[in-house]
C-alpha cells in the first residue's frame, strides 16, 4: 500500500462497498474515493431494478467483482463473500451502507412502530453488518478496516427520524465492540455519521428538506458536505495514516455535531 503522497495510498488495496443505489449514494463517494485512491473495487447491487443505475457506474469505477445483494435474502451475502475470496483471496476495506424499515414504520412516531418493523429495520440496517464483519474478517489477514454509516439522530433526538434512530444507535455501538474483538487481528471499525445528504434512503424520512436546510444554516462551515466527503474520510481512515484510529464515531457534517 504506496504511502509515498503520490496520491494512490490505496494502491492495491482490495475495497468491498455495498450500498450504491445511484450515483448520489453515499457509498457511491465511498467507491469513487477509493478508486481515485488506487483500490480495487467490489461493488454490489440491490436487485434488477437499482441494476440499472448502479451497473453504469461499475463500469465507470473499473470495479473488478460486481454482483447481487439483498442482505435479507439467505445465502446473497455468502455468495459475494465466496467470489471476493476466489477472485481476490483477501479483503482490506468493508462498507456497509444499507438502511430499510418499512415506511409505515419510518414515517411514523417511535410509539406507532411495529415489532415485525421494528425487528426488520435492526436486521438490515445494523445486524447485517455484524452479518459481514463476520465473513470479512477471515479475509483481512494483514489487517483491514471497515465502515458503517450512521446519523447525528442515533445520539441525539432529531425530529422525524423515529424508529432511526434507535436502530442507529444500535449500529454504533456494534462498531464499537466489532473494534474491540477485531482489534487484535488489526481490523479497525468506524461508524461514519454524515450531516444530512439528499439521497435515496433519506428521502423517505418525513420533513427532510426542513433537515437539509436547517443543517445548511446551523453547521459552522455553512454548507452541507457532499459524498465525496464522506467517501474521502474513508479513504484515510483506512490509509496507514490512521493505523492507531479504531471504534470511532466520525462525524463528517461541517461541525454540526457541535452545535448546541
Amino acid at each position: 500500500m504506496a504511502t509515498d503522497g503520490s496520491g494512490r495510498v490505496l494502491d492495491g488495496a482490495k475495497a468491498l462497498v455495498v450500498g450504491i443505489a445511484n450515483d448520489s449514494s453515499i457509498a457511491y463517494g465511498c467507491a469513487k474515493a477509493f478508486a481515485e485512491t488506487g483500490a480495487d473495487l467490489a461493488i454490489t447491487y440491490l436487485n434488477d431494478k437499482t441494476r440499472g443505475f448502479t451497473e453504469p457506474l461499475a463500469r465507470e469505477l473499473g470495479a473488478q467483482i460486481y454482483l447481487p445483494l439483498d442482505v435479507a435474502r439467505p445465502g446473497e451475502l455468502e455468495a459475494v463473500f465466496e467470489v471476493v475470496e476466489r477472485q481476490w483471496g483477501k479483503l482490506d476495506i468493508l462498507v456497509h451502507s444499507i438502511a430499510w424499515a418499512p415506511k409505515e414504520d419510518l414515517q411514523g412516531g417511535l410509539l406507532e412502530s411495529s415489532a415485525a418493523g421494528f425487528a426488520q429495520a435492526m436486521d438490515v440496517s445494523c445486524h447485517s453488518f455484524v452479518r459481514m464483519a463476520r465473513l470479512a474478517a477471515p479475509l483481512m489477514k494483514d489487517g483491514g478496516t471497515m465502515f458503517a454509516m450512521s446519523y447525528h439522530g442515533a445520539n441525539k433526538v432529531v425530529p422525524s427520524y423515529n424508529l432511526m434512530g434507535p436502530v442507529k444507535a444500535a449500529l454504533e455501538a456494534c462498531c464499537r465492540y466489532l473494534a474491540y474483538e477485531l482489534g487484535p487481528q488489526g481490523i479497525r471499525v468506524h461508524a461514519i455519521s454524515p450531516g444530512p445528504l439528499k439521497t435515496r434512503a433519506a428521502s423517505g424520512l418525513k420533513d427532510f428538506d426542513l433537515l437539509l436546510n436547517a443543517a445548511a444554516q446551523r453547521a459552522p462551515l455553512g454548507e452541507l458536505v457532499d459524498i465525496l466527503d464522506v467517501g474521502f474520510t474513508c479513504a484515510y481512515l483506512a490509509t496507514p495514516y490512521a493505523r492507531r484510529l479504531s471504534g470511532e464515531t466520525l462525524y463528517v457534517d461541517g461541525g454540526l455535531n457541535i452545535m448546541a
